[in-house]
């Protein structure tokens, strides 16, 4: 089994898709063991504490810089014991000590289909601005591995959502967690505790299910 580490920094509106999903015996081979959040007052620390979950609070004021509280967060993932970190709703960037002590251990959900509407100041609602501001008649969201490049690492998994003419970004950042965002990251933590995911030159293999 397991040990999975979630960091978060507001609502925890992924998390608890999370949560959901294993409890509908849906994450196989793995458990979340552990919330740590960048904020005191994150409502996702309400969520886990609801379901037992151990909770910790590394918070980003407490730190001069990105390479010193990039450090505590390692320490903390480590002395969790973690096989497995997922960013739900993390908004902080950490630096490259952890992406290379965790390589392809560490995965994000975007809310959008890489490479469309990513990178640095993409987030929230910028994305759902973005994608509505070009007119594209599809987006989603993309589970990825984390490295070095903000929203770079190696695609898992993507769905795609369709955008309608009255869309406004409220309602399409709804519909892209309701229809993407909260079935595909469930299914990608459940793959990547099921050992199925291999990274080859940057893309990620899905090994079948034995039958």
């Amino acid at each position: 089994m397991k040990n999975i580490v979630v960091l978060v920094s507001g609502g925890g509106t992924n998390l608890q898709a999370l949560i959901d999903a294993e409890q509908r015996g849906e994450i196989k081979n793995g458990k979340i063991t552990c919330v740590i959040s960048s904020k005191p007052d994150a409502y996702a620390l309400e969520r886990a504490k609801k379901y037992g979950i151990n909770t910790l609070v590394c918070n980003r004021r407490e730190y001069p810089d990105r390479k010193a509280y990039s450090s505590a967060i390692l320490s903390l993932i480590q002395q969790e014991n973690a096989d497995l970190v997922v960013y739900a709703g993390f908004m902080i960037i950490l630096d490259e000590l952890v992406v290379r002590a965790m390589e392809n251990k560490m995965i994000n959900v975007h809310p959008a289909l890489i490479p469309s509407f990513c990178g640095e100041g993409y987030y929230g609602l910028r994305v759902h601005e973005q994608a509505l501001k070009k007119g594209v008649k599809l987006t989603g969201a993309t589970v990825h591995f984390v490295n070095e490049e903000c929203d770079g690492g190696p695609i898992i998994l993507q769905k795609a959502v369709e955008v309608l003419d009255d869309d406004t970004p409220e309602t399409l950042q709804k519909r892209v967690m309701e229809q993407a965002e909260w079935k595909i990251l469930p299914r990608a933590v459940s793959l990547f505790c099921e050992d199925r995911l291999t990274v080859t030159d940057g893309k990620v293999k899905i090994v079948q299910e034995e039958q």
